[in-house]
């Protein structure tokens, strides 16, 4: 490694296969493509990684243009303050993000929960997803995974009543969410949820369309409801207030960990339940969200075990046990 006390950015793509199919309401996919940003200085190497999510108009190849860019700033300098103002939330600045706060860290020669000021994070029972499929497809799954303690399961609209009985007759002991990906209408929304209610279903994960859940502070919630979609950073939690009882932080929404934190701050200020989740990818996307795991009521940080292989220096999971990183891998 050249050692430089200019700080220099290098960005790449990678891809990492899926063990099998993963399934939602949007599609298919069986391979997960991150965006891996680095900065290194003096010797030393921060890494940060995210994942794209077309939903939001992102791209691999337009995410690892957009961290191109701040080449210039990073080499003046860029601090991770500045750059909250110097790139807008999403995958990009996610990436960027947790690449300086791991090289602070390494430079600092301190973990990353003690730079920023936050509790030490310790081991936490993660989610599992279960796809999207057919009720008998999903039941099959759900059996192999009903030792698992949390299990969350993927709806898709038609048909939602079904699956959700499937899988609890399969599972019956594990406690079930479930995540609609904005699958439902407003003209099934009180079935659905009444279904899921029945099945003993502790939460249910953006049932509507962003921008088209004010139905949600019209029914009466048999259960509690978390906004995925619907909520992106501070700035979005307010409005949320009448339909929501959590929201799930993911840093690839807020852009990264220096704003999921604040976000996790007055999302609580607010009332909210907190999920801290995460999109199929390596541990080292998961391995900054393990910061939020002390505010979190739901943990979702399942992606490594999605995949047919994970990066060295992987974060330890037990069952669904999820452990903090090594510095090895970040922070």
């Amino acid at each position: 490694m050249t050692s430089s006390k200019v700080p220099v950015l290098s960005v790449r793509i990678e891809r990492f296969p899926i063990a099998g199919t993963f399934t939602i309401s949007r599609g298919a996919k069986t391979e997960a493509v991150t965006v891996v940003a680095e900065v290194s200085r003096d010797g030393l190497t921060g890494r940060g990684e995210c994942v794209p999510y077309p939903r939001y108009g992102e791209t691999p190849e337009a995410t690892l243009g957009a961290i191109q860019v701040m080449q210039q700033a990073v080499a003046g300098g860029l601090t991770r303050q500045a750059l909250q103002a110097a790139m807008p939330p999403g995958a990009a600045r996610n990436a960027l993000d947790c690449a300086l706060i791991d090289l602070e860290a390494k430079a600092a020669g301190v973990r990353a929960w003690n730079l920023l000021d936050r509790p030490v994070p310790g081991e936490r029972t993660t989610a599992y997803t279960i796809s999207l499929g057919s009720p008998e497809a999903m039941a099959a799954g759900a059996a192999k995974a009903a030792n698992r303690p949390l299990l969350k399961i993927k709806l898709g609209g038609d048909g939602d009543g079904a699956r959700i009985a499937a899988v609890r007759k399969a599972a019956p002991e594990s406690e079930l969410i479930v995540d609609a990906n904005e699958a439902w209408t407003e003209a099934n929304l009180e079935q659905n949820l009444a279904a899921c209610a029945a099945a003993g279903v502790t939460l249910v994960e953006q049932p509507l369309p962003a921008g088209q859940d004010g139905a949600l502070a019209r029914v009466k919630r048999p259960l509690a409801v978390c906004a995925d979609e619907s909520v992106h950073d501070r700035a979005s939690l307010a409005p949320l207030r009448e339909r929501y009882d959590a929201v799930n932080i993911k840093l690839d929404k807020t852009g990264g960990l220096t704003e999921a934190l604040a976000m996790a701050d007055a999302a609580q200020a607010l009332g909210f339940e907190i999920m801290v989740g995460c999109m199929v990818a390596t541990s080292l996307s998961m391995a900054p969200a393990m910061l939020i795991t002390p505010q979190a009521r739901f943990v979702d940080l399942d992606g490594p075990l999605l995949l047919a292989r994970d990066r060295d220096h992987a974060l330890r999971y037990d069952g669904s046990l999820v452990y903090p990183p090594e510095a090895s891998l970040w922070g």
